[in-house]
C-alpha cells in the first residue's frame, strides 16, 4: 500500500486532474483511488505476462480518455511528435482518418492521394484486422501504432464494408504529404478542392482563388469540395470560412461553462467577389469541414449539394505534459467543448444536412451510336470512313476529363452554377 501512496501521488500529478483541495471534500473520491491502487498491484503482480508501470499507467491514462468519447485520447511520445507532423501537412502512414465505433476502427475518410485512398479504402469502412491482429479490444491508439510503420514496409488489413463479405486490402506505407488544396476550372467556374485543413490550407486556398480569377476574367462562380475532407484545425476552418463571407459568425465552440463560450466571426472580404457558391460534402466529410459548410449554408453564400456530412462536431484540446526529467514530452487529446454553426445548431451527431441531395452513386456517361450512310452495309468508301474513325477513337480524354465523366456530384453541382449564372444573367437584362 505504501507503494501506491507513493506511485499513485505522482499519477495524480501527472495529470492535474484532482487539487488537493476538491479531493478533500470528496471523501468518496479517494475510495475510487484506493481502488484503482489496489488493482494495479494486483494486475502487476498476476497478469499472465510481465508489463512495465509505464505501459499500465499509460493504459490507465488512455483508458479513462478513451472511455469518455472516441476522440479523447493518451499521446506518448512518438505519438506526440507524429502528430506535429500531421497539422503540418506531412507524416507517415497509410493516410486515412480514424475513429473507433462498436469496438472497431472506422474509416471517416481516406485522405486523397494516400496509399489507402489509392488502394480503394471508402469513407465508412469498418477496419477489423491489422495483419494477423483482431481489431476488437484494442484502443484507437494502439490500433494506430499498428498501422504506423516505415515507408516502403507492406500492410494488410481486413475491412468490412457494407453489401460486402469481409476483403483484405494489401498497402504499401509511405510518407503522406498532403497537398491540402488544389484546383482547376470548369467551363468558366472555378473548382476548388480541400483535402484536409492543415497549416497550408488559407494560404493554398487564397492562391489558387487569385490564379483562377489570374487566369480566367469571366468565372461564374465556385465548387467549393469538401467531400472526404476528415477535418483537421479549427483556426483553418474559420479563415477558410472568411475567405468567403464580409460578415457575420463562423462558429461558436461551446464548453462546460458559460464562460467558456467562444465566437468566430468574419471580417469584411469575400475574395471571390460574391460570386454563387455550391460546396459539395459527404459522410466523409467531418469536422472542420462540417464549419465551413455549415457557416456558408446558414449565411446563404453557398448551396449545399451532395449527402449528409460525417457529424463530428466536437473540439479537442491538445495538452502537453512532461515528466520531471524527461526530455520527450507526451500529451493528451481532450474534448473540451462542441461546435455551433451560426444559426445555433450543433453539429456533433447530426452533421450538415445538403440543400440538394444527390447520391454518387455509379455514374457512367451513355453515348449513343450515331448511324450514317458509312455504316450501311457495301457502302461506298466504307474502309476509307472506317480508317478516319479508327484515327478519331484514339484521341484520349485528358485526366480532368476523365474525372468530371466519372463525378456525377460534380457534374450537377457545375450544372447548378451555370443554371444560375444564365439565371443572372437574363434577370440583369
Amino acid at each position: 500500500m505504501k507503494f501506491f501512496v507513493k506511485y499513485f501521488a505522482a499519477f495524480l500529478i501527472f495529470l492535474g486532474s484532482f487539487s488537493a483541495q476538491s479531493a478533500s471534500k470528496n471523501k468518496e473520491t479517494y475510495e475510487y483511488l484506493d481502488l484503482f491502487g489496489q488493482i494495479f498491484d494486483r494486475v502487476r503482480s498476476e497478469y499472465v505476462e510481465e508489463v512495465t508501470d509505464q505501459e499500465l499507467i499509460e493504459k490507465a491514462i488512455d483508458g479513462m480518455l478513451t472511455g469518455l468519447d472516441p476522440h479523447s485520447g493518451y499521446m506518448n511520445e512518438e505519438v506526440w511528435q507524429e502528430m506535429q507532423m500531421d497539422t503540418q501537412g506531412k507524416f507517415g502512414g497509410l493516410g486515412i482518418e480514424i475513429t473507433m465505433e462498436e469496438g472497431f476502427v472506422k474509416v471517416i475518410s481516406p485522405i486523397e492521394d494516400s496509399p489507402a485512398y489509392e488502394a480503394g479504402i471508402l469513407a465508412g469502412d469498418f477496419i477489423i484486422q491489422i495483419d494477423d491482429t483482431p481489431v476488437f479490444g484494442l484502443t484507437l491508439n494502439e490500433a494506430v501504432e499498428l498501422m504506423r510503420g516505415e515507408k516502403g514496409q507492406p500492410i494488410t488489413i481486413t475491412v468490412s464494408r457494407d453489401g460486402a463479405e469481409p476483403f483484405e486490402i494489401k498497402i504499401i506505407r509511405d510518407i503522406i504529404k498532403i497537398q491540402s488544396v488544389k484546383s482547376e476550372v470548369y467551363d468558366d467556374i472555378g473548382y476548388l478542392r480541400i483535402t484536409s485543413f492543415t497549416e497550408q490550407t488559407e494560404d493554398g486556398l487564397l492562391k489558387s482563388i487569385k490564379r483562377i480569377q489570374k487566369e480566367n476574367d469571366s468565372i461564374k462562380g465556385y465548387v467549393l469540395d469538401v467531400r472526404s475532407n476528415p477535418g483537421g484545425l479549427l483556426s483553418q476552418a474559420v479563415k477558410v470560412s472568411d475567405i468567403f463571407l464580409t460578415r457575420g459568425e463562423i462558429v461558436s465552440t461551446r464548453g462546460r461553462e458559460k464562460k467558456d463560450i467562444r465566437r468566430y466571426r468574419a471580417k469584411n472580404k469575400d475574395h471571390t467577389n460574391g460570386k454563387p457558391i455550391v460546396v459539395l460534402i459527404n459522410g466523409g466529410s467531418a469536422s472542420a469541414s462540417e464549419i465551413v459548410a455549415g457557416a456558408l449554408q446558414d449565411h446563404r453564400r453557398a448551396i449545399i449539394v451532395g449527402t449528409q456530412s460525417f457529424g463530428k462536431g466536437s473540439v479537442q484540446t491538445i495538452m502537453p505534459f512532461q515528466r520531471s526529467n524527461a526530455e520527450n514530452v507526451s500529451g493528451i487529446r481532450l474534448t473540451t467543448a462542441r461546435y455551433y454553426t451560426p444559426s445555433g445548431e450543433s453539429i456533433q451527431g447530426k452533421g450538415i444536412s445538403p440543400d440538394i441531395i444527390v447520391e454518387q452513386g455509379e455514374f457512367e456517361s451513355y453515348d449513343f451510336k450515331r448511324y450514317s450512310e458509312s455504316d450501311l452495309k457495301d457502302s461506298l468508301d466504307k474502309d476509307d470512313e472506317n480508317a478516319k474513325n479508327d484515327d478519331a477513337d484514339e484521341t484520349e480524354l485528358s485526366e480532368k476529363e476523365k474525372r468530371l465523366a466519372k463525378d456525377y456530384q460534380l457534374q450537377r453541382a457545375l450544372d447548378l452554377l451555370k443554371g444560375l449564372s444564365i439565371f443572372e444573367e437574363s434577370f440583369e437584362e
